[in-house]
C-alpha cells in the first residue's frame, strides 16, 4: 500500500488536486480517498454521495460506548460502522472525518480516523489523503505512516510561507516522509527556483484550467478530462 497526502495553504487547491491524483491513481489499482478536512469538499468533486463521517462515529460512541454488550469490542462495533459511513464508488471508496462538535473533539476524531485507516488499508493499493488545510494534520499527527507528502502552492509568498512551515513541523515532529514535494498550481508561468527554496522537492506546475474553475464555481464533479487532468497524470509519472 503506498499512501499520499496532500496539504498547503488553504485556497491553493489542494482538494482538486487529491481528487484528480485519485482518479489517475484508480487507473492502476484501487483507493482509499480519504477527507481529512474538517470543512469537507472532496466528495463534491469527485461526485460521491457521503453516508456519515468518522465524526458521526465518534457521536455514537460517546453516546453507545456503555451500552455495548460485554461480547462486542470496540475493535468490532467500528468496524461495523466504518462500513456503513464508507462511500463506494467506481475505482476508488471514500472515507469523511466530518466537522467535530468542538475544538476539544479533534484528537479524538483524529485518533477514530488512524485505527480506522489502519484498519482498511491492507485493502487498498493507494491511499489518498486531502489534509486540512496548513499545518494541522502534521500536528495531530494524522499523516505520519504516508510515504510522499504533496504541498500545493499558488505562487503567492503566504503558500509557500506555509510550505516552509509544514517542512518545518514535520522536521520537528520527526515525521517519516521518503519524499516531500511542492507543486505549483494554477500558475501562468512555472516558477522551479522560488519553489525550490522552500527546501522541498520541486515536482512541477499545474496549468490554469477554466473547465476547472467552471466546474468548482458550480459545485459539479470534475470533468473527466482536462488539462489539470493531464498535468497530474504526468506528475504521478514522477512520483511512481
Amino acid at each position: 500500500m503506498h499512501a499520499f497526502a496532500v496539504s498547503g495553504k488553504g485556497g491553493t487547491g489542494k482538494t482538486v488536486f487529491s481528487a484528480l491524483l485519485i482518479r489517475e491513481l484508480t487507473k492502476k489499482g484501487s483507493v482509499l480517498a480519504v477527507d481529512a478536512d474538517a470543512d469537507s469538499n472532496l466528495p463534491e468533486v469527485l461526485g460521491a454521495e457521503v453516508y456519515g463521517t468518522v465524526g458521526h462515529i465518534r457521536e455514537d460512541l460517546l453516546k453507545k460506548k456503555s451500552e455495548l454488550p460485554p461480547q462486542v469490542g470496540k475493535d468490532v462495533w467500528l468496524e461495523g460502522k466504518t462500513h456503513e459511513i464508507l462511500s463506494e464508488n467506481r475505482g476508488f471508496d471514500l472515507l469523511v472525518m466530518g466537522r467535530p462538535e468542538g475544538p476539544e473533539c479533534y484528537c479524538m476524531v483524529n485518533n477514530l480516523l488512524r485505527r480506522i485507516m489502519d484498519m482498511l488499508s491492507e485493502n487498498y493499493a493507494y491511499i489518498v489523503i486531502d489534509s486540512e488545510a496548513g499545518l494541522e494534520h502534521i500536528s495531530r499527527r494524522t499523516t505520519i505512516s504516508v510515504q510522499d507528502m504533496v504541498i500545493i502552492a499558488d505562487g503567492s509568498q503566504q503558500s509557500f510561507n506555509t510550505a516552509v512551515r509544514i517542512r518545518e513541523l514535520a522536521q520537528e515532529l520527526k515525521a517519516r516522509f521518503d519524499h516531500m514535494y511542492i507543486v505549483l498550481n494554477r500558475m501562468k508561468n512555472s516558477d522551479p527556483e522560488r519553489a525550490e527554496k522552500t527546501g522541498l522537492t520541486y515536482l512541477g506546475s499545474i496549468p490554469y484550467d477554466p473547465e476547472i474553475e467552471k466546474a468548482c464555481y458550480e459545485g459539479v464533479p470534475l470533468p473527466e478530462h482536462s488539462a489539470a487532468a493531464e498535468s497530474v497524470q504526468h506528475l504521478l509519472e514522477k512520483m511512481t
